[in-house]
């Protein structure tokens, strides 16, 4: 028996075809692996099952009931969690169980479900003011109210830690019984490796759909397979170095934090936080969740003023004199902090014009961005109704568009397909080479590799800071995902 039947399912956006000719069924009581480019149509098809779009063409039956006619029926069956935070952020934890309860009209005994999210010391806090990974949790936990027999998940884990990964999986895996179906939208290769069933979307046509060790026993063959299927990547010399250029300075240590600490209350997000980055190196700035991380970058791009310490940018303090020390960087918000309501090329214009270009190096500048980052398709389309790939996509541009000799790029490649994370990656290690400095987050460990050095965060202080081969070594583990995973779960008991 299947849970979701689809057959000769189309959808248009006006001009665009997002989904093309979809036949699929999803077998009832497994958990399936929805995969695909930024933009390949995943977040439309879930749409479409849980009833938030209609077909354009073609027949879409959700346990037996047409999703747009039976919605009454389907919110009490169908579990959904979308891709952008669906609670409310200005209502407690408590509060949005509440209210998820009411809308399922399920009950609100929220005990059980608290403690197995690890949230009940957070129930009278806000959402707005939970970590990625608690935010994460709330919205599951939201999700699984009522026992759904069908559990819809877009993109659950999109910066969450590595730890905060495995905890989800495992809350998804303990909180359904064999006859639950879940259909669960991921970037991340490695969790789809550990589902039974995969479906890959190209363009939004179904280019692979079966069983996920059919495409590899093992993690690399899968890995290798998928991208392939996707299209392959191949590196190549990147476009953005190219044509980049940053003057030169004398400084050893580009960027400087001394001691730098930031207290909210009793509560301290960051103690004593000191490093050094060098001229075209790229520093790891790692931990989970609520560690400290986007603190500390606010703090070093003056954005908030830190309780002691210091911090420096090209030897420019950047509290006494932030509108210099601005001068020297490029800044990738992990929250996307570009203007929703404006179109991409609008975006590109506004950022532009701030970092003070002008004339034809402006135009060049901007036609740079766009080409390189495969743009012109979404160039006046709202920045609000982009996929999240390439909302990453046009934040970076705008980072790298002045071509600053600093870049601070938190979370750059959260929500960004496999292949695309390739080709960010191919980017930040040439603009290393050619001597730019990076400070950059990630929860994908695979990317730690390409870091010269890295200081792990917990409960804003670092734990260990060394090389990524050093770190993984005196860890005694097979490679950082491991090493993060060990270090931090040392540090909590």
């Amino acid at each position: 028996m299947n849970s979701v039947e689809i057959k000769s399912l189309d959808k248009n956006f006006e001009d665009t075809i997002a989904l093309n000719n979809i036949n699929l069924s999803f077998e009832k009581g497994k958990i399936v692996a929805l995969l695909g480019a930024d933009g390949a149509g995943k977040t439309t098809l879930l749409r479409l099952i849980v009833g938030l779009l209609c077909p354009t063409n073609g027949v879409v039956s959700t346990l037996n009931l047409n999703p747009k006619k039976d919605k009454e029926r389907i919110v009490n069956l169908v579990g959904y969690m979308p891709q952008k935070f669906g609670l409310y952020e200005d209502l407690t934890v408590i509060e949005n169980l509440n209210l998820y309860a009411k809308l399922k009209k399920s009950d609100n005994d929220f005990e059980k479900l608290l403690d197995f999210t690890t949230l009940k010391p957070f129930k009278n806090r806000l959402a707005g003011d939970l970590s990625g990974g608690m935010k994460q949790k709330l919205g599951l936990a939201c999700a699984l109210l009522g026992e759904p027999e069908l559990l819809i998940l877009d993109e659950p884990c999109v910066g969450v830690d590595p730890l905060s990964r495995l905890e989800l999986l495992d809350l998804v895996k303990k909180s359904i019984n064999k006859n639950t179906s879940v259909i669960w939208s991921s970037s991340y290769l490695d969790e789809a490796f550990n589902f039974d069933l995969s479906v890959i979307l190209d363009k939004g046509r179904v280019i692979f759909s079966g069983n996920t060790k059919s495409l590899g026993k093992n993690f690399e063959t899968f890995e290798k397979k998928v991208i392939e299927l996707m299209g392959g990547y191949v590196e190549h010399p990147s476009l953005v170095a190219k044509n980049y250029h940053i003057k030169d300075y004398i400084e050893d240590c580009t960027v400087v934090a001394n001691n730098l600490s930031k207290r909210f209350g009793d509560f301290w997000a960051v103690k004593n936080n000191s490093f050094c980055i060098k001229k075209g190196e790229i520093f790891g700035l790692l931990g989970p969740n609520g560690a400290g991380k986007s603190t500390t970058f606010k703090m070093m791009c003056a954005l908030l003023k830190p309780t002691s310490g210091t911090g420096f940018i090209m030897g420019v303090d950047v509290e006494k004199k932030p509108a210099t020390a601005r001068q020297y960087l490029g800044y990738m918000a992990q929250k996307f902090s570009l203007y929703s309501r404006l179109s991409v090329i609008d975006n590109l214009e506004f950022f532009a014009g701030v970092y003070g270009l002008s004339g034809l190096d402006k135009k060049e500048k901007i036609n740079r961005m766009i080409n390189v980052f495969e743009l012109k398709e979404y160039k006046n389309t709202q920045t609000s109704l982009l996929p999240l790939g390439f909302k990453q996509r046009l934040s970076l541009s705008c980072a790298l568009i002045h071509q600053p000799p600093i870049l601070f790029l938190d979370e750059p490649t959260s929500g960004v397909d496999a292949i695309q994370r390739k080709e960010f990656w191919n980017h930040i290690k040439a603009l290393s080479n050619i001597g730019v400095s990076v400070l950059v987050t990630t929860h994908f460990m695979d990317e730690a590799k390409f870091c010269d050095n890295i200081s792990l965060f917990y409960n804003g202080e670092i734990i260990a800071l060394d090389k990524p081969e050093a770190l993984i070594k005196n860890a005694n583990a097979k490679d950082m995902n491991e090493t993060f995973i060990k270090l931090i779960k040392e540090k909590r008991e």
